[in-house]
């Protein structure tokens, strides 16, 4: 039995995420203690409960002490199997978060599967359905597996309601380089927009063309139905010969459309003078897989304290350490030992 302090690192949903995925693919249980410890509101969430049923439902697990609010849970994974699935969460929590807890293990099934994941598709604290399409499923299926994601319906923090699809044709991780992320190819600048007035998404637009050097048509403005809102996202996105990076910012009360949009275009800016493969999320997102696929190595910014405390979970499972080691042009390079 292994045995975790959802406390200590980043201190969040992460660790426990990693640690359901890990326990399925290694079937070796665990046993976590002071979950969520460092957020305002510790202890399970609605979206961190239906990411543990997920797991439970793919790989024939049992979790105890499963309920909102629990802080200490002990999960016994058994046989993951593909198939057709639907988890619901109920609440604008993120259905990207969801997957990322069951999306490894069903790489590696013993069959194709089919995801329909109900909730939140673009709220904070979570990368967009657009990342996960555009930025991590590509490098993912360049080490075997096939998977393609569809969003069906957007779905903003408070009400949720967002739809996705994934389907997953499993096989073998294999180890891939991503070290050079290759010539810039295309830039854009979204803003998302539903049930607001759209004076918000043009402010946001009109901030992020004075910070960034990009050609007029690659701003534009996309209104939702009114129905899906109220929601604000402001995406911008990078394409490179090699891997594409997206920086988000989410509109919330209290936070001005001109703030958000600056610190967006700030962070993209920051991305753009680094050579580096990887933006801080996708790292986070790539050790896992790599970590599985035996070897593989890739370039970073500085890496975050999701990705320090992700490696270390995962050393607790597999054995398996990252070295990081900053190189010559300011980037970092992630490899296993």
């Amino acid at each position: 039995m292994i045995i975790i302090d959802g406390s200590e690192g980043e201190g969040g949903g992460q660790v426990l995420r990693n640690a359901c995925a890990l326990a399925l693919v290694t079937g070796q249980p665990f046993h976590i203690t002071n979950i969520r410890g460092r957020r305002e509101k510790p202890g399970l969430m609605r979206q961190h409960l239906t990411a543990i049923e997920a797991a439970c439902a793919i790989g024939n697990a049992e979790c105890e002490g499963l309920a909102i609010g629990a802080s200490e849970i002990v999960f016994r994974p058994g046989q993951v199997r593909g198939g057709d699935y639907h988890f619901a969460i109920g609440t604008a929590g993120s259905t990207g978060l969801v997957l990322q807890t069951i999306l490894i293990p069903l790489l590696l099934a013993d069959a194709p599967s089919r995801l329909v994941l109900e909730g939140g598709t673009h709220n904070m604290a979570a990368p967009p359905f657009e990342f996960i399409e555009r930025v991590f499923l590509p490098v993912l299926n360049r080490m075997g597996p096939t998977v393609a994601a569809r969003l069906l319906r957007h779905g903003f923090f408070p009400r949720g309601g967002g739809h996705i699809e994934v389907a997953i044709q499993p096989a073998p991780l294999s180890p891939v380089d991503c070290i050079e992320r290759g010539a810039l190819e295309s830039v854009a600048a979204t803003a998302l927009i539903a049930g607001l007035p759209p004076d918000i998404a043009e402010r946001e637009l009109k901030t992020a063309r004075q910070h960034l050097d990009w050609p007029e048509e690659a701003f534009a403005c996309s209104r939702l139905p009114d129905a899906m809102g109220p929601g604000n996202v402001l995406m911008l996105e990078a394409r490179f010969a090699h891997t594409t990076e997206i920086v988000t910012g989410f509109g919330r009360l209290g936070i001005a459309a001109e703030t958000l949009a600056k610190k967006a275009a700030q962070r993209m800016a920051g991305f753009l003078a680094c050579p580096a493969f990887a933006g801080p999320h996708l790292a986070d997102q790539l050790l896992l897989p790599f970590a599985l696929a035996g070897g593989g190595a890739f370039t970073t910014v500085k890496p975050s304290q999701h990705s320090l405390t992700a490696i270390e979970i995962i050393a607790m499972f597999t054995g398996r350490r990252f070295a990081i080691a900053q190189q010559a042009n300011g980037t970092h390079l992630v490899a296993l030992r």
